[in-house]
């Protein structure tokens, strides 16, 4: 067989690669690049499918992060509560405000915020908590919505993996006061380059977050507040649109492409994704834990199946934020969890024999 890749992306755009050539061709006969009908239709059409009132396009899924905590008045002095292990980009974002991020540590089935350890860390500075709806499984919010609101606490969604995933039958960044997602081309939604959106149901945060993302303009050239440049661009939008009326297809044969690793690798030593009563998983990545990790990475690649680790060294452990005072052994599910995961290949068009390849592959390990 064939190298098996992480994702193919080449594929997906075969397979609608008509309808892309002529988002972009629109585009360049309106020739109009920025901040044109193409976003503005684009974030009417994903707020309404998150079930949201507001949309604002930005560059990326990090600034979507940096101006939604921005809309919230985070500053320095401020704490954020977000896990260790997530994206580093999670954190950087709260960094950019000059707040204090302050990490903690993760349920150990869902690979997401623990609700109680979120209890423990809230202080008189914490302005603002980060679940992130890691892998495409939705956080487990109920409690730590409640918590919030009790507090007068702002709650922001990570959904930059749970593009179109639901919790309690509600689409992932609906649920709590803004919330950022990612267009990075890997996601289940993916542009052609960088990309992010904010949702929110808020119209003084929607409105908020619209200045910030163009140095404060509310007219051409008048700043209102002190804002920076982060604007998602027309041709990604454009193409963003049309793979849109694809996500939910796209999303359900990634849940079919998990049910036959389920049942495949059922009878394995691995420890498997779960897919808790009260959400929808969208699998934005397959990720098994064992405990010969690196043995099985290495063995996979010398049967050209590719994975990765999302991801290897959690965020209070890593050099850059020494400054922070987590010493090793300090969130113990996190690092756990940090050496053992591997995910697998995980993208629509994979085949039922790929999957059966990877499996039997990962049997005779």
């Amino acid at each position: 067989m064939n190298e098996i890749p992480i994702i193919d992306l080449k594929k997906q755009y075969e397979s609608i690669q008509a309808e892309l050539d002529e988002a972009l061709k629109r585009v360049f006969a309106k020739g109009i690049y920025i901040l044109g009908d193409e976003v503005s239709a684009f974030e009417d059409e994903f707020a309404k499918y998150c079930n949201a009132s507001y949309g604002v396009g930005v560059a990326s899924g990090t600034d979507a992060l940096t101006l939604s905590l921005l809309s919230c008045d985070v500053k320095t002095g401020d704490e954020v509560i977000a896990p260790s292990h997530t994206a580093v980009a999670t954190i950087s974002a709260i960094e950019m405000t000059g707040a204090k991020p302050v990490l903690v540590d993760i349920d150990i089935q869902r690979y997401t915020l623990d609700p109680s350890q979120v209890e423990k860390a809230i202080s008189k500075n914490t302005k603002a908590i980060i679940p992130v709806h890691l892998y495409g499984c939705p956080a487990d919010l109920n409690p730590i919505l409640e918590m919030a609101r009790q507090k007068k606490i702002f709650v922001i969604e990570d959904c930059a993996q749970a593009h179109g995933a639901k919790y309690q039958g509600q689409r992932a960044g609906s649920h709590a006061d803004i919330a950022a997602f990612s267009f990075y081309p890997t996601k289940n939604l993916g542009a052609f380059g960088d990309g992010g959106m904010i949702i929110t149901n808020d119209s003084s945060l929607a409105e908020r977050a619209k200045l910030l993302r163009q140095y404060g303009w509310k007219n051409r050239y008048v700043s209102q507040i002190k804002g920076m440049n982060s604007r998602l661009d027309e041709l990604h939008a454009a193409m963003l649109r049309v793979k849109l009326k694809y996500l939910d297809a796209w999303n359900q044969r990634r849940r079919g492409v998990a049910n036959l690793y389920l049942k495949l690798l059922s009878e394995t030593e691995l420890i498997l994704p779960m897919q808790p009563q009260d959400c929808e998983h969208i699998f934005h990545q397959f990720v098994i834990c064992h405990p010969k990790r690196d043995a099985l990475k290495d063995f996979l690649y010398q049967k050209g199946i590719h994975t990765l680790i999302h991801y290897p060294v959690p965020v209070h452990l890593q050099p850059a934020y020494k400054n922070l005072g987590y010493a090793k052994g300090s969130l113990p599910n996190t690092e756990k969890v940090a050496d053992k995961i591997l995910s697998l290949p995980m993208y629509p068009e994979l085949t039922e024999e790929q999957v059966e390849f990877v499996a039997n592959t990962i049997m005779s390990f």
